[in-house]
């Protein structure tokens, strides 16, 4: 099962979040994210800063700040998007690849240059879980919720 790979793409509104449902009911599935990107809505034809974030947990506030630090964030991207032609979109993403998880992922974007919406696309490798490593996920997974 470790080759296997499922994707997810969406479209995001300003301070929007999306959920992937991955939990199963013993968690014997665990998740590694392989591929993330990110791209504007409306190219070219509005302005925005584009912040998109993939959690483990479910944000009550969409903030603008990016941390490496949060054990609870697995992912991060931003990229650019001008009505000028001269100004060409920055694209960085970041993608914790160590990180097997077998419960939901979360997904936020805020535009800080306006109240555009941006796409998102993952790519996630399914493992196969034994009992103890599904334990240690979602053991895992408690604590950094705590």
């Amino acid at each position: 099962m470790s080759n296997r790979k499922l994707s997810y793409k969406g479209l995001l509104a300003d301070d929007g979040q999306d959920t992937i449902l991955l939990t199963t009911k013993k968690g014997e599935v665990g998740y590694r994210i392989t591929k993330y990107e990110i791209m504007p809505h409306n190219y070219g034809g509005a302005n925005g800063e584009h912040m998109v974030q993939i959690w483990k947990e479910e944000q009550s506030s969409i903030g603008g700040e990016i941390d490496f630090s949060d054990n609870r964030l697995l992912g991060a991207g931003v990229i650019s998007n001008s009505t000028s032609g001269s100004t060409y979109p920055s694209l960085g993403t970041v993608i914790f690849g160590n990180e097997i998880v077998n419960q939901d992922i979360y997904i936020t974007h805020v535009d800080k240059g306006g109240t555009a919406a941006c796409n998102y696309y993952l790519e996630l490798e399914v493992i196969k879980l034994d009992e103890s490593q599904a334990m240690v996920a979602t053991l895992k997974d408690i604590r950094n919720n705590s």
